[in-house]
């Protein structure tokens, strides 16, 4: 299917998605493995430089800085990109994001454009991307380790920085969704910064691959199981497939959702994490919690920003929007 045929079994792309996804030509049916790894690395840095700071100004219509914060216990710093509209004046509610890549690719700075234009502007609110460090170069808890530190470094340094930190949501997508919900745990727990709200967009929460969706479509999806094990495999080495595995690193793994940020998550009905999608919200909901779940018919993985345009890529922008000014209590323009 991600050639845009359409297969028996297989939830139908939308149509649109289904041209995006014909015209985007072999590259988007590439499979991650173990030995094409490097090779995958070395391409996507390639082709998704960081841009620079200047750039991301737009003109000055954004104010953006790079901040290097302790990492926590360990040696070194973490590298926040903070970014709010020009002028704004503080406290401004605060969106903490992570990027996606499956946690062996992407970066804090590539991401920021199209965050910038869809939330940080409209809603006039301020996001902090974290640059953490990727797999197999660091393995889990290096990623979310890196995540916390900067969160906590964040909550301690708010006032100084112009921050509602009453006012926090953690996101991302896919690996950077993920790590969102593994945060949100971690925090919970260590008794860290509380946030309202986690914004999980086509997380990657289960390492075992098990879900009917997964294996539903497999060979179909633009991110395959096999590039997903291939990724869960660099974040845990030894680990992977282990029974006792840390939610902190698979949250689908978690025996306890309670006590967390009201949660969005948003997922396709043509890709391979739907189901365990489904399944976190439905242990929230099990948990007491509060969670609002999205299934956008005929997307796959990425179909927003395969086919931005598209009717329902539209659909799914408006609807992060609405949960994030609700749960932001950002008032309409």
């Amino acid at each position: 299917m991600v050639d845009g045929s359409v297969v028996p079994g297989v939830p139908p792309l939308d149509p649109e998605v289904r041209a995006a996804v014909a015209a985007a030509g072999p590259e988007v049916r590439q499979v991650l493995t173990p030995e094409g790894l490097a090779a995958w690395q070395q391409r996507d840095a390639a082709a998704r430089p960081r841009p620079t700071l200047d750039r991301l100004r737009d003109g000055g219509r954004f104010e953006v800085a790079e901040l290097r914060v302790p990492r926590g216990g360990e040696e070194g710093e973490v590298t926040l990109v903070s970014a709010r509209p020009a002028g704004a004046r503080g406290p401004l509610p605060v969106l903490y994001y992570l990027h996606g890549g499956g946690m062996v690719m992407g970066n804090a700075w590539s991401v920021l454009p199209r965050v910038l234009q869809s939330w940080v502007l409209p809603l006039g609110l301020a996001v902090v991307s974290v640059e953490y460090r990727l797999a197999p170069g660091t393995r889990f808890p290096g990623a979310v380790e890196d995540c916390y530190a900067g969160l906590d470094w964040l909550a301690g340094h708010a006032g100084e920085l112009g921050l509602d930190i009453g006012r926090l949501v953690i996101g991302g997508k896919s690996a950077g969704g993920g790590l969102a919900a593994a945060l949100a745990l971690l925090a919970r727990d260590r008794g860290g910064p509380a946030a309202l709200g986690q914004l999980l967009l086509s997380p990657m929460l289960d390492d075992r691959g098990e879900t009917f969706s997964s294996h539903q479509l497999a060979g179909h999806d633009t991110w395959d199981r096999t590039s997903n094990a291939t990724a869960w495999q660099a974040v845990l080495g030894e680990r992977y497939g282990a029974a006792d595995l840390s939610p902190y690193a698979a949250p689908a793994r978690a025996t306890d959702l309670s006590r967390l940020p009201a949660a969005y998550l948003d997922v396709g009905s043509a890709e391979i994490f739907r189901d365990e999608v489904v399944g976190y919200a439905d242990a929230i909901w099990r948990a007491g919690g509060a969670a609002e779940l999205h299934v956008w018919s005929g997307a796959c993985h990425g179909f927003d920003s395969l086919a931005p345009q598209a009717a329902v890529s539209r659909d799914a922008e408006e609807a992060r929007t609405r949960w994030l000014r609700r749960v932001l209590r950002v008032s309409a323009p």
